[in-house]
């Protein structure tokens, strides 16, 4: 499947006098751009007080924009309510763990079990859908699920929310106390409204309580932006949308991605180095102008295998919402990409497959919070470095080959529920299941190899001919059907199959995998300063387990100690391999799979699209590989006709 690509910009029109904007449409479509996504945080100039909606500024700059030859994708701005909404529902805010009002002055101060809250987004998309559903040729749902941690919320409204989720999981506080196990300290309960939140308890609370919650709050969300989907299709047929962010676990967008035609995501790879990535200071400062190699690359796969989940049509269909122009203004250091990263960046989201890249913001604002936030033009109207380099994919893409989208011969999967059982019981301090994931596509990269992420709840494997399950604590009776018929090899662990759904530790003893004896006996977590040697390449850091059965065993470590343990395709890793040990955990994989590798220069990474390769140099420096110099922030691709 071949996909066209384009490319587009956020655009504030309430931003900026009406008489400019015209001539701001008029230089996006003379920079090439197709789209424009509009509107996501107008609520209090659509409607400055109750009932008083004022939709004729927003009709004048969707003509303004198509009278350009441009496409609006239309914000629903439920991310934004205005102040009159807290006078009208005081209790619609959220609260923290600590008990404390995300209050208004900002954005997201929503909770989004609150009954009335939803009534209302649902109100002002119905408003919008009925006006505009005819005009624009896209939608998204509010904006950014889940930024600045929202997805949680210690409300009233959440708790009655909480409480009558349990009464319809469980049916009878009997049935949820021996599900929790609350005969441990006496934590049983006679009726579902003397279950509180998992907070403010004197210790940590119970993990069942913990992880329920969590799965409760992923269910709100859904809820939410179903609620918002439902009344867009009443009055379009438009696609519908949602912009994710990078390392965002708190809710299973697997399940949005069920109820809408396209996912989106934010894309900001120098803030993101910053601010979501544990990597060491050397690491940082060498890719602090282009970014981690491959945390973009990661949520590009991500959110692809998002949008796959989408009944619809065959083809997932995914985009860059987001990309970063030039330097933000929310990480701890800001620094300004280096020359050439916009287009680099924009390649490649292309490469993985993304329809569209669209570009944060059109123009810098001079006032409020994102001042410092770069867009392709200036506050004066200049054209910014950002600007230059759009336009320079502009003039590529009609030259530059199609990207087809085909399978990789690799898949990773990615479980959001086991993100919330890993942060309930990390069992030691920087045992996170993200980490663990992205290690290993990290990992999977640096061999030269495309991988497909794959949901936890997939029941076909075909056509994978390598499969990798790192830490997914409760396999889905869909995949475990997945596991006994593919032909792929197969690599499990650490801590699959750890937990039941109830996060306690089944019989018989994990990982119980048919066809693979291997028990784990015990589990023990280790300081970052003492990994376990093995007996070959590498070491086990930070989660490590004692691994007992007749299978084979393939690794162990220096004292001979079983690590990894393998029968037939299938292979359990007890341990969280340093990057040493995994490139021989992953060498001998692809070796028994038939794949072959590449030895690639620390900076490269290549992304195979189709018949087309495309190679990116990610570092600070020119560098050689096979037959050609890629310059810092290099991009180029070799297609069958050349």
């Amino acid at each position: 499947m071949t996909l066209t690509r384009t490319l587009g910009t956020c655009y504030y029109p309430e931003h900026w006098p009406e008489d400019i904007w015209a001539e701001d449409a008029r230089r996006m479509a003379d920079l090439g751009l197709t789209w424009v996504r509009i509107g996501e945080f107008a609520w209090s100039r659509l409607e400055p007080a109750p009932g008083d909606l004022r939709l004729d500024w927003m009709a004048r700059a969707i003509d303004t924009l198509h009278d350009a030859g441009l496409r609006v994708v239309l914000g629903t701005p439920t991310a934004t309510p205005p102040r009159w909404m807290l006078d009208r529902h005081p209790d619609m805010v959220a609260l923290d763990a600590m008990g404390r009002a995300r209050g208004f002055g900002s954005r997201r101060h929503y909770c989004f079990s609150h009954d009335g809250y939803r009534a209302e987004a649902v109100r002002i998309t119905t408003a919008l859908a009925k006006r505009f559903g005819h005009l624009v040729a896209a939608w998204q749902t509010d904006n950014e699920y889940g930024c600045h941690d929202t997805i949680y919320s210690y409300s009233e409204p959440a708790r009655r929310a909480f409480r009558d989720w349990l009464a319809q999981k469980y049916q009878s506080t009997e049935a949820l106390n021996r599900a929790w196990g609350n005969v441990f300290w006496s934590m049983d309960y006679d009726r579902f409204d003397q279950v509180d939140l998992p907070n403010l308890t004197v210790t940590e609370p119970n993990p069942a309580h913990a992880l329920d919650f969590r799965r409760f709050s992923s269910d709100q969300v859904a809820r939410f932006n179903a609620a918002q989907v439902a009344a867009i299709r009443a009055h379009s047929d438009a696609p519908i949308s949602h912009n994710y962010m990078g390392r965002i676990t708190e809710f299973d967008h697997f399940a949005l991605g069920a109820q809408m035609d396209i996912a989106t995501w934010d894309s900001y790879p120098l803030g993101f180095l910053e601010d979501r990535l544990e990597e060491a200071a050397d690491h940082k400062r060498r890719y602090a102008r282009q970014g981690d190699p491959d945390f973009q690359a990661f949520h590009h796969d991500l959110y692809r295998a998002v949008a796959a989940r989408f009944p619809g049509h065959g083809t997932p269909r995914w985009w860059v919402m987001e990309q970063q122009p030039g330097p933000v203004n929310w990480a701890p250091h800001n620094p300004a990409p280096l020359p050439g990263m916009v287009r680099f960046w924009t390649w490649e989201a292309f490469a993985h497959g993304a329809e569209c890249v669209s570009y944060f913001r059109w123009r810098q604002a001079p006032f409020a919070q994102e001042q410092y936030h770069a867009g392709l033009l200036r506050p004066d109207s200049v054209e910014a470095e950002g600007f230059h380099e759009a336009a320079e994919v502009a003039r590529e893409l009609s030259a530059a080959p199609l990207v087809e989208l085909s399978q990789s011969p690799v898949a990773l999967m990615f479980d959001y529920a086991a993100a919330w059982a890993w942060a309930v019981q990390p069992q030691g301090q920087g045992c996170d299941y993200f980490r663990l994931v992205f290690d290993i596509y990290r990992g999977l990269r640096k061999l030269g190899l495309s991988v497909d992420i794959i949901p936890p709840d997939a029941d076909r494997l075909d056509g994978y001919k390598l499969v990798l399950v790192p830490g997914a604590v409760t396999l889905t009776a869909a995949f475990q059907q997945a596991l006994a018929t593919t032909q792929a090899q197969v690599i499990l662990g650490p801590r699959t199959n750890a937990k039941t759904a109830a996060l306690s530790i089944p019989l018989p003893l994990p990982p119980a995998v048919p066809g693979l004896d291997v028990t784990v006996s015990r589990v023990e977590t280790l300081r970052p300063d003492m990994p376990v040697k093995m007996a070959g390449a590498g070491h086990v850091t930070l989660w490590y387990e004692q691994l007992d059965g007749s299978a084979e065993v393939l690794d162990r470590d220096a004292t001979g100690r079983p690590v990894t343990m393998a029968a037939g395709t299938l292979t359990y890793v007890g341990g969280w391999p340093d990057a040493d040990f995994l490139r021989h955990l992953l060498l001998r994989g692809c070796a028994k799979a038939g794949i072959a590798t590449l030895d690639l220069p620390p900076d490269i990474r290549v992304r195979q699209a189709g018949a087309t390769r495309f190679v990116f140099n990610h570092g600070p420096d020119p560098v050689d590989f096979e037959g050609r110099t890629l310059p810092p922030a290099g991009v180029t691709w070799r297609d069958p006709e050349n």
